[in-house]
């Protein structure tokens, strides 16, 4: 049996992605390549790795032990090319990042673009994904680090405050709320809504507050990303409830206006997850200490060097 890196890489890849196709444009395969490879681990090991079915791939149990195994190697491969970096002249390597919607749209690319001004050498992969879906890739080891919503349950990850910001509602520009400098969740709930689909954690969110009230969550039409769901708000198809930032720069360009929440959840903390900052290489753990929230890191340095990490206080709603 004789795996190389480029197949533990590949292997990884597929089975994250659900697809040998995708998992082949990110390992930058050809697809009769990535196949290929496939067949031969799989021919070497004398078991089959993944169930394949017409929505995609599934790993088999060898499948899901040689996966553990592929993400240790590669991430101790990562982290020793991150530690001989620095005797050639610089960091080196590269970080996998996942991101809930919010956090990516608003307020990562101030960041990044910074961090990688100063880190010529190393390369983030982002994937955008929901706040819960993240976190049990980051547990997993499918990715360095996530940012994720406070309302998710993070489990035994080590977490760190990103940003803050809050939910209000969004309306049409001659819709009757309009005019209204706030409105409670309750009275929301008398209208139709446009949100994201029913798997995200901010509907499900959404769903059990109203739940509590009585009332169910009238969702008309259900989308994947709040840029979305502002521009069919404009149309007058319902109301959104987004956050803060995507709706003060949506109505720059859309017939829109932002209501307060008058709800006290309606304010929301973004969080950095990881499992093990100190197992983080440098260049991962200069990248986490960037993206805390300013006036926050009084205790990272003793984070980083092992102690018990800082928890993010966020309000689990």
């Amino acid at each position: 049996m004789h795996f190389d890196l480029v197949d533990l890489s590949l292997f990884r890849h597929v089975v994250e992605a659900g697809s040998i196709t995708h998992g082949a444009n990110r390992a930058n395969l050809a697809l009769a390549a990535a196949s290929h490879r496939i067949r031969t681990m799989e021919a070497s090991l004398g078991a089959a790795l993944l169930v394949r079915a017409r929505l995609g791939v599934t790993p088999t149990p060898a499948g899901r032990t040689l996966l553990a195994h592929a993400r240790q190697i590669l991430g101790n491969v990562e982290r020793l090319q991150g530690d001989l970096a620095a005797f050639a002249g610089g960091a080196a390597g590269q970080i996998r990042v996942l991101s809930n919607t919010n956090a990516l749209t608003e307020f990562l690319p101030e960041v990044l673009s910074a961090y990688l001004a100063r880190h010529p050498g190393v390369s983030v992969d982002i994937e955008e994904r929901l706040s819960d879906e993240i976190v049990g890739l980051v547990a997993e080891g499918a990715a360095d680090l996530g940012l994720v919503a406070g309302t998710v349950e993070t489990g035994s990850l080590e977490t760190y405050p990103f940003r803050r910001d809050r939910f209000v509602l969004v309306v049409a520009a001659g819709h009757p709320l309009a005019a209204r400098p706030s409105v409670p969740f309750a009275e929301v709930l008398g209208h139709d809504l446009v949100g994201l689909d029913r798997a995200s954690a901010l509907t499900r969110f959404l769903a059990a507050k109203a739940g509590r009230s009585g009332q169910p969550l009238r969702l008309r039409v259900q989308l994947r990303g709040f840029d979305a769901v502002c521009r069919l708000v404009e149309c007058g198809v319902g109301l959104g409830i987004v956050p803060e930032t995507t709706a003060r720069r949506a109505a720059r360009t859309m017939a829109i206006a932002p209501v307060a929440l008058d709800d006290p959840w309606a304010v929301r903390d973004l969080t950095i997850c990881v499992r093990d900052l100190a197992a983080l290489p440098p260049f991962a753990q200069d990248f986490v200490a960037d993206l805390r929230l300013p006036g926050a890191s009084a205790d990272f340095a003793e984070a980083v060097a092992g102690s018990a990490p800082k928890i993010c206080d966020t309000t689990r709603t």
